[in-house]
């Protein structure tokens, strides 16, 4: 599957004529000086007349400071919505993101499982966040060339990510932290409802600026799915073609440990590469996403990861599953 990208992709695309068309960009963070890690998302939807702002911040005492919103966007200009703010400053080298509002905070993040509650019996205090995101690795992914999902099964028409350093300052609450660490980002268009995976596990991982990885394992409701991703080895990225993931999950059906193993295929005939690497979630916030009378669940885990080589990076475990009978559908894997 051929795709393509070009710098002028950075920018917003054309809204096209889809109800649920959406143009997203997302941004993660972690410092493990500063032990504080956060991302933040803006999605616009303007033929539904709404976006979806998201800031979710991992402080260093256990905390986690939270923010949703679902702001009015009629236009497809711009990602400033909600006090949330994402710049170009140069394509695929540089970006900013700034916020000025608010958070909730949460001393045990698992109250966002009832989020009415959560955000009415916990305090709101001032955040503000100035980050600058450079390059690391060389850019994944792109828009493909043909349509390559179902009708009713879209997620992104165009899809791409990139490792990334941050450094700027997040304060909360009058408190500043400042952040020097290593992240994700990543930018899609096109018709989006969070109802057409069956569930999907999104794991991502800088071990430094030397090396990281993405893996993708998207699951259809009549089908296998797919298994994607890419390893970052410091010089180049290796496509990788096959994921397996292995799951421990609580008592309450939410992912607490990984394991991971990630097979690229080989470079110009030479060995294949496969990196194991087991990952422990330091913090969790289950949110959520209803329409149509389905409940999808996403969950949000601050990772510690392991390779078996010895090195520890961190990063983040998405878990996102159909709820059906109470229960996520994807216990299994």
């Amino acid at each position: 599957m051929r795709l393509r990208l070009e710098p002028h992709d950075e920018y917003l695309h054309e809204l096209g004529p889809e109800p649920n068309f959406n143009e997203s960009m997302y941004f993660n963070v972690y410092d493990p000086a500063a032990e504080t890690g956060a991302f933040v998302r803006l999605g616009n939807r303007a033929n539904e007349g709404r976006g979806e702002m998201t800031v979710c911040l991992y402080l260093p005492d256990g905390r986690v400071g939270f923010m949703f919103q679902r702001p009015e966007v009629r236009t497809n200009d711009a990602f400033d919505a909600a006090g949330l703010r994402f710049a170009v400053v140069e394509p695929f080298e540089h970006l900013t993101v700034d916020y000025d509002g608010t958070v909730v905070l949460l001393d045990d993040p698992m109250a966002m499982a009832d989020p009415r509650r959560a955000f009415t019996e916990h305090p709101h205090v001032p955040c503000s966040i100035h980050l600058d995101y450079r390059r690391v690795s060389d850019m994944f992914g792109g828009e493909p060339e043909e349509t390559h999902e179902p009708t009713g099964e879209e997620f992104a028409r165009g899809h791409y990510e990139q490792l990334v350093s941050a450094n700027g300052t997040i304060t909360v609450d009058g408190t500043p932290i400042a952040i020097d660490g290593f992240g994700l980002r990543d930018h899609s268009w096109g018709p989006r409802f969070w109802q057409a995976p069956w569930y999907y596990r999104w794991l991502t991982a800088n071990v430094g600026g030397e090396f990281g990885f993405m893996g993708s394992r998207i699951a259809r409701r009549d089908a296998d799915g797919t298994r994607s991703g890419f390893i970052w080895d410091g010089e180049r990225i290796r496509f990788v073609d096959d994921v397996r993931v292995s799951t421990t999950w609580d008592d309450t059906d939410h992912h607490r440990a990984l394991r991971l193993t990630l097979r690229a295929s080989g470079i110009d005939g030479g060995e294949p590469l496969e990196v194991g690497v087991t990952g422990t979630v330091r913090s969790l916030i289950p949110l959520r996403n209803r329409r149509d009378g389905m409940v999808t669940r996403i969950s949000e885990g601050l990772t510690r990861w392991e390779l078996d080589d010895g090195r520890v990076g961190y990063g983040w475990s998405e878990y996102l599953d159909q709820i059906i009978d109470g229960r996520p559908v994807g216990l299994d894997e």
